[in-house]
């Protein structure tokens, strides 16, 4: 009797420790079809790649939504191929398009994890870049003001009562058309002449530090009366450190490479 029972609880526990395997691949059992692990793996994996992409955070209860959502999955498909909707021409049209799409993105992924970005790469871009945005050699800044009228008339007499004593900056505040400028009394700030229109710039840069312009500047916007104010030595930007945009760079410089090796094959391929 005692080696019957100990039989008989040794087969049970047997066939429990044999039936635990298959049910952890089991997401759960649907009108009696297994719905695999697998997919949900797979759909927790597009979503954390998705939320990567945009920065965005996995919220912690996505587990149980992503259960629901393939257990749905497999409910709303048993019951399209209950109504026999996997024969129809349109179905299996689609399904080539997304086997196509699937296919394309596993190349495309497997190409990247083969061809990754280094640092020296990265480090290469960004140094290339700060280069690019460094200023020429001699060039220069200048820190002027302005004032903006319609017509030729006002600035020439905007220019003689300056040279009576006048104060720049006032007339500039009461009688300048630039909005932005006007109201700071004429005040442009630093800036390099290239950023101004081609009239603007070369009077700018035939003027020296405290210098007034003796005539009229005439522009796409009106009539100018130019000071500047000071001239120094132009800058470069001010750049991010690279560890900071690293990954952006490398974002980028992974998109350049994968489209360069798509229209490599386009261009092998042979098109009739």
């Amino acid at each position: 009797m005692n080696k019957s029972l100990l039989a008989a609880t040794t087969a049970a526990l047997l066939a429990g420790a044999l039936a635990l395997p298959a049910a952890a691949q089991n997401v759960a059992i649907v009108n009696g079809k297994p719905v695999p692990k697998a997919r949900l793996d797979a759909l927790a994996q597009q979503i954390k790649a998705q939320a990567a992409r945009t920065g965005q955070p996995v919220p912690p209860e996505m587990d149980k939504q992503l259960r629901e959502e393939v257990i749905a999955r497999e409910i709303f498909m048993q019951e399209a191929q209950r109504r026999g909707l996997e024969a129809s021409p349109d179905f299996r049209a689609k399904m080539d398009l997304a086997r196509q799409s699937v296919l394309i993105n596993e190349l495309f992924a497997d190409f990247q994890a083969k061809n990754t970005v280094t640092d020296a790469e990265a480090k290469a871009e960004y140094d290339r870049v700060v280069g690019s945005q460094a200023p020429q050699a001699g060039a220069k800044e200048f820190k002027a003001r302005h004032i903006l009228v319609e017509k030729e008339d006002e600035a020439k007499a905007i220019i003689a009562q300056i040279k009576k004593g006048a104060k720049f900056e006032d007339i500039a505040k009461k009688q300048s058309k630039d909005p932005g400028s006007g109201a700071q009394g004429g005040d442009l700030g630093w800036a390099n002449p290239q950023g101004y229109v081609p009239e603007f710039a070369d009077a700018l840069k035939k003027l020296d530090k405290g210098q007034m312009t003796d005539a009229p500047v005439k522009s796409q916007f009106g009539w100018h009366v130019i000071r500047v104010d000071d001239v120094r030595d132009a800058k470069g930007p001010e750049l991010p450190p690279f560890e900071q945009v690293k990954p952006q760079i490398v974002q980028q410089m992974q998109q350049e490479k994968l489209v360069k090796y798509q229209e490599e094959l386009r261009a092998k391929a042979k098109v009739q």
